[in-house]
């Protein structure tokens, strides 16, 4: 005969798990709300015996936590339960944004804070700011829906919630609560797909370089020098003319996180060889350069300027490609480049700078400049 259906039971995911709301009166010895444990079984009977297990040890502690109040009480003295200056279970949105700037924002500069700041404002505005186990699915739903409303693409909305998770789960872990997530796999069909980015075209990437050899000017060698890595802007941005490597049989950029840049991913810190017009840019600002900073007009000591950098060479760009391309398209353009060129996908990868699935993926160092070297003067 199959057990009786127990208490304290819910399924996530198809795993059960054990919750049970803490008694009013011992509250005091807690941070949290409720018990919640994963049984880490998805067999019914299974979990029901292990709920109907751990219900039973629960009410033996807690009469025995009860017993020990009772004592004390008896003998005249004080019950002094466990206390907590600022209950975890208080915890609010904002209080989590604040731990999680505080935490992961180091180095990132001001447009960090502002996109955590505003994506968190978003859910504060339709939830209120609540603590944290307070937040339920029907928050997300309704901070999706709202988004929505407002014109948002489905990446745009995507890159929102990923904030909205990242500050939830930085505090949590952070605290020690056994909450689950809310704002995790959101459903986002309802919303628009946003454009793809179009590559630029080889004889466009040509043109354009052209009219950089002829300008001659540090903007112009920004664009050159991204036109054939294909390295983000706030990279190139923030370089020091000392991570240009010319002197080598081989010249590269020395890619590396500075106290004013931070890098993307972890593939992001590389070596990216310098071929055809990347090359001619790298060592004009190695003749010219009187700073540190490869470009002093969009970096210093305190920041990096990539915004800045992207209007104006966007609006320099407009006339001379085609519709709705941009400075970041140079990377798009990059990766077919090399597809043509039949260069394997990893190595595509680790030129870019793209992350890479897969575990193995973590091991050994990479390949050789020589390697990414060889394939990406096939692209010229």
């Amino acid at each position: 005969m199959a057990p009786q259906p127990a208490k304290h039971l819910f399924q996530k995911r198809g795993v059960y798990y054990f919750e049970r709301r803490i008694p009013t009166d011992l509250t005091a010895y807690y941070n949290t709300p409720k018990l919640i444990r994963s049984l880490k079984t998805k067999n019914p009977q299974q979990a029901c015996k292990l709920a109907s297990c751990l219900a039973e040890r629960l009410d033996n502690h807690w009469a025995g936590l009860r017993n020990d109040t009772l004592s004390a009480f008896f003998c005249g003295q004080q019950a002094t339960p466990p206390t907590v200056i600022t209950p975890h279970c208080a915890i609010t949105m904002q209080d989590a944004l604040t731990d999680y700037l505080r935490h992961k924002g180091r180095g990132k500069g001001e447009r960090f804070r502002r996109y955590a700041e505003r994506s968190v404002g978003y859910l504060i505005k339709v939830a209120g700011d609540k603590p944290l186990s307070s937040y339920t699915r029907a928050d997300a739903n309704t901070l999706r829906d709202m988004l929505i409303k407002r014109g948002l693409v489905a990446s745009s909305i995507k890159r929102n919630f990923e904030v909205v998770r990242a500050v939830f789960n930085v505090t949590v872990k952070e605290a020690g609560l056994e909450l689950v997530n809310p704002f995790s796999q959101v459903i986002l069909s309802g919303a628009k797909q946003g454009r793809v980015r179009p590559a630029i075209p080889i004889d466009v990437i040509h043109d354009i370089q052209a009219l950089c050899y002829a300008a001659n000017d540090d903007m112009r060698w920004l664009i050159a020098l991204l036109s054939d890595t294909g390295m983000r802007l706030a990279e190139a941005c923030g370089l020091l003319v000392s991570d240009i490597c010319l002197d080598t049989e081989l010249p590269y950029i020395e890619l590396t996180e500075h106290p004013w840049r931070s890098l993307k991913t972890r593939g992001s810190k590389r070596q990216v060889p310098l071929v055809g017009a990347s090359l001619w840019a790298a060592q004009r600002i190695k003749e010219t350069s009187t700073s540190e900073y490869a470009f002093p007009r969009y970096c210093s000591q305190e920041r990096v300027k990539a915004d800045f950098a992207s209007n104006a060479l966007n609006k320099w760009m407009r006339p001379h490609v085609p519709q709705g391309c941009v400075v970041h398209s140079f990377r798009h353009s990059l990766r077919d480049r090399l597809r043509a060129v039949e260069c394997p996908s990893d190595i595509i990868d680790q030129i870019g700078g793209w992350q890479t699935s897969g575990v193995g993926q973590r091991y050994g160092q990479g390949y050789s400049l020589s390697v990414t070297h060889k394939w990406l003067s096939r692209i010229l």
